[in-house]
């Protein structure tokens, strides 16, 4: 059975849009892009690098997958094997940029999904793709977030965690502070909320 594996930068009040570049998502009049710059620093990029080259398929919404296939079939030597994994698309209207080994999902998308967390392979790892992510999380899909959680508010934005959220609980197993001050943080899903009282 495959995971779903969510990798996000995300600020402290959960903004996740446009990390990498002022032109990368501008959406909403959005004009804080290239947030993680200034925080990028040698550990961080180490931790990236491990993660980013286990072995696994990608999961994107369009507008990622469009942002990463402008760049990365190029720069192959930044990310080892990525033009060999498989990138699953979701997207209703399909896309323009073709990349080596992409299969598009457009019906059925949930249905679609499971089926791929019930096949044999490596593990699904979704960048960016904030839409998507709110399906996933509606639908209790998602295995384990690894966020790296960046010193700064933005106040507007695309949120990590938007509409539809299901309640669930998440045990944390590993956490690391980088020289500039990001957080970062990996969790598994664990069951359902559990609730108390004080005193009990």
């Amino acid at each position: 059975m495959r995971r779903i594996i969510v990798l996000i930068f995300v600020t402290l009040d959960g903004v996740m849009q446009a990390p990498g570049g002022p032109q990368e998502d501008t959406e909403g009049g959005f004009k804080y892009g290239g947030w993680v710059v200034p925080h990028f620093d040698e550990r961080l990029g180490a931790i990236m690098h491990e993660q980013m080259t286990e072995p696994r398929d990608l999961l994107l919404g369009r507008k990622t997958y469009e942002i990463f296939a402008s760049y990365w079939p190029t720069h192959e030597s930044e990310w080892p094997g990525i033009n060999s994994v498989t990138k699953y698309v979701v997207s209703h209207t399909g896309t323009n940029q073709l990349w080596d080994n992409t299969v598009i999902i457009k019906d059925s998308i949930v249905e679609e999904i499971r089926g791929l967390k019930q096949q044999d392979g490596p593990d699904l790892h979704v960048y960016g793709s904030s839409r998507l992510l709110q399906t996933l999380f509606r639908h209790d899909l998602v295995d384990k977030l690894w966020l790296k959680i960046f010193p700064l508010t933005l106040g507007t934005g695309k949120r990590l965690f938007g509409e539809g959220t299901i309640p669930a609980a998440f045990q944390l197993t590993h956490t690391e502070t980088t020289p500039s001050g990001v957080i970062v943080a990996g969790y598994d899903r664990a069951g359902d909320v559990k609730t108390g009282m004080f005193g009990d």
